[in-house]
């Protein structure tokens, strides 16, 4: 039993893994300011049910707010972090840049200044498969170049990388940084694919498919992604003996207790037939407005998961038919829709 300080658990990912996390004894300590980029009565009625919770505790504060982030921490010295407060989004950092920089950045950094003080037993925190960028290897593998992101989004990320392992080798703050590839399932996020899908046909109303349905994402579920973050905090990162400054691995450090881990599904889904399946739970055709490729998207996304089986013992266990199911099942009974 540890106290463990989870940021952004009024958000999707992060309201999961606190409730694993205390499913299995933990302590939690939930830091996270409930912004309005999406609908925050969904950002309650994730923390209603986590507050509702023996252990948890809710610390209602801007991850940039740096002397707020500090004194949390010097006030519950957690024995470990877990990072998952982000302004998210990729299309929405093309027209609200300072939110990133403000949150991913200075956030972080803030966050790491933190672990500096207190000396956590490790810090595991959120990237993302957007780090690949213009990289066409695949499926992508953290042993990848990742030097050329196309958001600002991914950059942000891949500065956090950056920065974890500044802190590492300076500081001695063991850290874990985590690749999410396309999270979904219940208590999902308003503006990912599968909650307007489900909204849109429910309401009759068109559905906006980008790429003309021709891309294809590494699907991952939401339960999935949470056993491999509760993972990698019990293990945390070491330098790597046999790394090579002459030939640098990305994914390790020879200098510093750092990695970097994909966590996906590693089964790339094609675009149309994610929607076939969604179509298939709910019973209803989906009116298909076909648009081109937008400024930011990448065609294909797939998920290199040896390291990360190797490391954490990782194995995806939900296919998409599985958990697309669970969502609707989800959406369905939150929204109560076919209530009378």
């Amino acid at each position: 039993m540890a106290l463990i300080l989870v940021t952004g658990t009024a958000g999707f990912i992060g309201s999961h893994v606190a409730h694993r996390l205390l499913d299995r004894g933990d302590t939690v300590v939930g830091l996270d300011n409930l912004n309005t980029y999406y609908d925050p009565i969904l950002k309650h009625a994730r923390l209603a049910r986590l507050e509702a919770r023996e252990g948890y505790r809710h610390a209602a504060i801007d991850l940039a707010d740096r002397e707020a982030v500090a004194a949390l921490f010097a006030d519950t010295r957690p024995q470990g972090v877990i990072n998952l407060a982000a302004q998210a989004g990729v299309r929405y950092s093309l027209e609200k840049p300072q939110a990133y920089v403000d949150s991913n950045l200075v956030g972080f950094g803030n966050v790491l200044e933190g672990c500096r003080a207190v000396q956590p037993s490790h810090l595991v925190f959120a990237s993302t498969s957007t780090v690949y960028g213009a990289n066409g290897n695949f499926p992508s593998s953290v042993h990848d170049p990742v030097h050329h992101p196309i958001t600002l989004y991914s950059a942000t990320k891949l500065a956090n990388e950056a920065m974890a392992h500044a802190y590492a080798h300076l500081f001695g703050v063991p850290a874990t940084g985590l690749r999410f590839f396309t999270v979904y399932g219940p208590w999902g996020r308003p503006d990912m694919a599968l909650f307007k899908f489900t909204e849109a046909i429910i309401a009759g109303r068109p559905i906006d498919v980008y790429g003309e349905g021709r891309m294809q994402r590494d699907f991952t579920y939401v339960d999935d992604i949470v056993t491999g973050v509760v993972a990698a905090l019990d293990r945390p990162a070491a330098p790597d003996p046999a790394w090579d400054a002459r030939v640098p691995d990305p994914a390790t450090s020879g200098v510093a207790p750092w990695r970097v881990l994909n966590l996906g599904n590693n089964r790339c889904v094609e675009l149309m037939r994610y929607i076939e399946v969604l179509e298939e739970k709910l019973g209803r055709k989906a009116q298909l407005n076909m648009l081109p490729m937008q400024p930011g998207d990448v065609t294909r996304t797939e998920a290199d998961i040896e390291e990360t089986e190797r490391v954490l013992d990782y194995a995806p266990q939900t296919r998409i038919e599985t958990g697309v199911a669970r969502f609707v099942d989800w959406y369905l009974d939150y929204y109560r829709v076919g209530a009378n």
